[in-house]
């Protein structure tokens, strides 16, 4: 299965809680910190909820 590599790119206080919750859950919260994860539908979702805050690497 191929990884994803997600770094946070923007800050994310003017962000609704959804978004906020949405970049908990993938391990993010400040703005440099890179997380790897599994590209599942799940995690992908996720990810193109919040596109606009991070920067995502295919591994």
């Amino acid at each position: 299965m191929s990884k994803l590599k997600i770094t946070q790119t923007k800050s994310w206080i003017k962000c609704p809680k959804r978004q906020k919750a949405t970049l908990t859950g993938l391990g993010l919260g400040r703005i440099g910190r890179t997380v790897e994860h599994n590209a599942t539908p799940q995690i992908q979702g996720m990810v193109a909820k919040v596109a606009h805050l991070v920067k995502v690497e295919q591994l």
